[in-house]
């Protein structure tokens, strides 16, 4: 994926740096100043191949694939703290032969202090550590030259998806909430995070690509650098109040925008948005965030990526998986922040669950968008209030009685009001043509209890093996696995 991601970025920055400068000719015909002219035509060059950093490089082999694998890269330098890993790595690139060690350089470093002290040098920073980035975060956005790409990887998934929460809080900034779509609520916290370390030097970024895959979450960000752009940060942050009875879950914006003489000024939002209780069953809600509420995708840098992968697919050994992952992205809205689950729609209220297809053809023809999502195929993103959710599932249970439920659960609160319009569930189906396509979009796992192992050099206890149930020969391999990552 990052190499996808990266070949669309050298491509596009070509692209963008020739669009720049062939604005020259314009110019030449209106600029009657000799010396402008030739300052302008000083500007203009050969754009220099891209320059790549790659922090905690362990073995190199990233770096490596980078260097032989995209083309358009000039250099890439292989950081670590680490001597071992650092030996290791430079006799992994002497093994891939002279192209990659004309390429590839391996430093013995703290990625944080070489960072700081090479400020707005690298066209691309990788950042993949082992649980939080958040300590990289503030030198990473110094480091990146105007416009530069940030792929930035999060594991600490338990932190960010609301199981400790004042350490989301102290690592992040953001209050995490538990919910069905803590990992994309996870997503939009660590884009806030970013956002947040790039303010403090006059420079946002624009999201072009995020990603939750297996166990951990991928954020690719462009960062640019721009005082007045900077200032528009409040109208992309949100808090979340999401009920603790129901699904109902309301975005608080931070700011907004106003115009006075043709200036455009930012002022705090209005608020509150909900009521002390929620409107649809009556509880309380719980605050969250605040999280990154704009577009975590660029759908044009999806398109391009996704065709890009289709051009050289025997390329990608993991094409599969690549392009069920960046076809359901390329699906999903881009104006509505998290998502439902239909499931769970249908567990507060204990009926039965409507065919997805229809209950996608209500919406659209109750005059909505929606969207499956990439996060989980139980979801759906979708432009309509809550209410008008909550009324089509009255309109399903009208039709699909249940039994009586006590008075005072949150379903029977739900039901207990009627809908303000009626819908048919038996109206010909509406469907996106994208979700006709007959493409896969999320396969089955590689292999049985697919997750993140124990961490390199701890042993699996008896506690483990009882819950687990690992056996000898299981645990035998594992043993090989952590040896192999510690290689």
């Amino acid at each position: 994926m990052s190499i996808a991601v990266l070949r669309t970025y050298i491509s596009r920055h070509k692209e963008e740096y020739a669009a720049k400068f062939n604005l020259k000719n314009k110019f030449q015909n209106e600029v009657q100043d000799e010396m402008q002219v030739t300052n302008l035509e000083k500007c203009q060059g050969e754009l220099r191949a891209s320059i790549v950093l790659e922090a905690l490089a362990a073995s190199g082999l990233r770096a490596i694939r980078y260097a032989c694998e995209v083309d358009g890269i000039g250099q890439v330098l292989a950081i670590d703290k680490d001597k071992v890993c650092i030996e290791i790595c430079k006799k992994n690139i002497i093994l891939n032969g002279p192209a990659t060690c004309s390429k590839v350089a391996a430093h013995l470093g703290d990625a944080r202090v070489y960072m700081l002290t090479h400020p707005k040098e690298f066209d691309v920073v990788d950042l993949d550590p082992y649980g939080t980035p958040s300590i990289f975060l503030d030198s990473a956005v110094q480091s990146l030259v105007d416009g530069g790409l940030l792929m930035c990887t999060a594991t600490d998934l338990a932190v960010l998806c609301g199981e400790d929460r004042d350490v989301c809080y102290s690592k992040y900034g953001s209050y995490p909430l538990k919910g069905k779509y803590c990992h994309e609520m996870a997503l939009r916290i660590l884009l806030a995070c970013i956002e947040s370390h790039a303010n403090r030097y006059k420079r946002f970024i624009v999201p072009v690509l995020s990603v939750y895959m297996d166990y951990y979450i991928r954020v690719f960000v462009r960062v640019y650098t721009s005082p007045i752009a900077m200032k528009k940060t409040t109208l992309k942050l949100a808090y979340v109040y999401q009920c603790v009875a129901c699904d109902s879950f309301h975005l608080q914006r931070i700011g907004r925008a106003t115009t006075k003489n043709n200036v455009e000024r930012y002022a705090p939002a209005f608020g509150p948005v909900v009521p002390q209780a929620c409107s649809d069953c009556g509880k309380q809600f719980h605050v969250g965030g605040p999280i990154w509420s704009s577009p975590i995708h660029d759908q044009a840098w999806v398109e391009s990526i996704l065709a890009d992968v289709r051009s050289m697919k025997e390329r990608y050994p993991a094409y599969d998986r690549i392009s069920s992952v960046l076809t359901a992205i390329s699906e999903e809205l881009s104006d509505a922040p998290l998502f439902l689950s239909l499931h769970n729609l249908c567990r507060t209220l204990k009926c039965t669950t409507p065919p997805s297809a229809a209950f996608h053809s209500v919406v659209i023809n109750a005059g909505y968008s929606i969207s499956g999502t990439h996060i989980t195929p139980l979801g759906f993103k979708s432009n309509a209030p809550m209410h008008v959710i909550w009324d089509i599932m009255r309109c399903w249970v009208k039709n699909h009685p249940l039994k009586s439920q006590p008075a005072g659960e949150p379903g029977t609160v739900i039901l207990g009001k009627e809908p303000s319009f009626l819908v048919n569930f038996t109206q010909p189906s509406t469907i996106n043509k994208t979700r006709a396509k007959k493409a896969a979009r999320f396969l089955l796992s590689p292999e049985k209890s697919w997750g993140p192992m124990l961490r390199g050099g701890r042993l699996i206890k008896t506690k483990h093996r009882q819950i687990g149930e690992v056996t000898e020969s299981s645990l035998n391999s594992h043993e090989n696995f952590t040896n192999d990552r510690e290689i």
